[in-house]
């Protein structure tokens, strides 16, 4: 049972937790390993108990009606005290030893990746952790080569070789000083942040590859003042004013908290989104150990791609 999902209660309570966080009942059905039909039924089936419809159908998605509303409350509350007893069962049931490795992306070391390994360490103390940090695009190949166990990525490419465990969509935005001649508007486009000078993220990143095209509408033929394969290193430009630089609020937790960055999400394109994903290498069986962290880490995903949403960044 370690690390797989508990299924105490009603299926219809996944299933709507799923479809609320992917706002689609195709892609729910594909994250849940199941027919589409069969998450629209539930969801129909709770419609018809409870008399309201859960969800109005719109042209980006699907959202929640005030029925549904109340409902989330209910799921949520549900889910992380099912997540609570599946925990105590895998103490019970004695997971006491492993090690797992992890490639990981320099952004979720910031406070994602130490959160999820206290839970880890709390529940699970005798379980060693290795971790490597290197750019998101070279992490499929440590899953192939079997360097690593897990993979958390921003915007890796699908690939045969990998498998998908766990992802949240996540905006891109400008960071700058709470001081810097931008800091007050609510969006921002990427040619107005070139005007303040750009900090941008080497090949190796997938920042990079995110907005390569919109430098290149631009036609800069100049270099940026500062292009690195360090996310701290342009966290640390920005908070002096030295430029712009870009990233998700993942990785940025603790600068937003104590206000020496501001996070202004990027309007091109309606906005422009990284998905952070949990990997693993296709076709192997996943130690129970490796399961355990895989599911902590999935949890803490969801957490923040919700906190997200709730602070006013509509995930699409």
């Amino acid at each position: 049972m370690s690390g797989r999902t508990l299924r105490i209660h009603s299926s219809a309570i996944h299933y709507f937790d799923m479809v609320r966080r992917c706002r689609s009942i195709r892609e729910a059905a594909r994250r849940l390993n199941v027919a589409s039909s069969a998450v629209n039924r539930q969801i129909l089936k709770i419609e018809d108990e409870i008399g309201a419809p859960l969800f109005e159908r719109l042209p980006g998605g699907l959202r929640l009606t005030m029925a549904g509303e109340i409902l989330s409350r209910h799921a949520n509350l549900v889910l992380q005290d099912l997540e609570r007893v599946r925990l105590e069962f895998d103490a019970l049931r004695g997971l006491k030893s492993g090690h797992v490795e992890i490639a990981t992306a320099e952004g979720a070391t910031v406070d994602l990746l130490p959160s999820v390994l206290k839970r880890m360490r709390d529940h699970y103390p005798q379980v060693t952790i290795g971790v490597t940090v290197q750019g998101s695009q070279s992490i499929p190949q440590a899953l192939i080569n079997s360097r690593a166990d897990l993979g958390l990525a921003f915007a890796v490419p699908r690939a045969a070789e990998i498998r998908q465990l766990s992802v949240g969509h996540f905006r891109l935005g400008a960071l700058v000083g709470p001081d810097h001649p931008l800091a007050e508007r609510g969006s921002v486009n990427f040619a107005t942040c070139a005007e303040h000078g750009l900090i941008l993220a080497k090949s190796e990143l997938s920042i990079h590859h995110l907005l390569a095209p919109l430098h290149k509408r631009l036609g800069l033929l100049d270099k940026p003042p500062l292009q690195s394969n360090s996310m701290e290193l342009a966290r640390q430009m920005a908070r002096h004013n030295m430029g712009v630089a870009f990233q998700t609020r993942v990785g940025v937790e603790v600068d937003l908290q104590k206000g020496e960055l501001l996070h202004i999400p990027l309007s091109d394109q309606g906005g422009i989104y990284s998905d952070l994903g949990l990997y693993a290498r296709s076709g192997r069986d996943l130690p129970s150990a490796v399961e355990a962290l895989a599911h902590l880490l999935s949890e803490e995903i969801a957490l923040r791609e919700r906190a997200e949403r709730a602070f006013g960044q509509p995930v699409l």
